[in-house]
């Protein structure tokens, strides 16, 4: 299994646009995305621009790649960064071939290990919909310890949802 783990390229951020805009209604509920918040693709494709024009330390996230075999499997992004503190994580595979083989928890593993590089962190948090069985159990199975389970809204394209946190600790 070769698994490559890395720092997502701007011509790569269309597979997270296709991702969501090609996805079903049932597909982005379950992930806890409301349709209405998720940008045009022009205007979602300019925002990534002008957030690769910025260095790392400045970005109000981080994008990670996932490759399978050279092919692109999913991807991960940190946001809510506190550089030297702790940020929160986004994880998804995007060709649902390869859902429930095993490989997200490598590719989260390989990304925990990126983020804390990084952005220098001491904790990592990630908050999936808590009745998204895969998430969960793949955070677990990548060292992550459960925290609790509560009612929010974890990001630009989510509505508000019982989440479970889950977080990495080494400070």
């Amino acid at each position: 299994m070769t698994v490559t783990v890395r720092l997502m390229n701007l011509q790569e951020t269309a597979e997270i646009i296709e991702y969501f805009h090609a996805a079903t209604p049932e597909h982005l509920e379950m992930l806890g995305v409301d349709p209405s918040r998720l940008p045009p693709a022009s205007q979602w494709q300019r925002l990534y621009e002008q957030m690769f024009d910025q260095p790392v330390e400045q970005r109000s996230s981080l994008l990670v790649s996932w490759l399978y075999e050279d092919r692109f499997l999913g991807f991960s992004t940190a946001d809510k960064i506190r550089i030297r503190q702790q940020a929160s994580m986004h994880l998804h595979i995007t060709d649902a071939s390869q859902r429930k083989q095993g490989i997200g928890a490598e590719c989260v593993r390989q990304t925990v290990e990126l983020y804390f590089q990084a952005l220098r962190l001491k904790q990592l948090f990630c908050e999936p919909n808590a009745f998204n069985v895969a998430p969960n159990r793949t955070l677990q199975r990548a060292g992550f310890k459960y925290v609790k389970t509560h009612m929010t809204v974890p990001g630009p394209l989510n509505f508000h949802q019982a989440v479970n946190r889950w977080m990495i600790d080494r400070g």
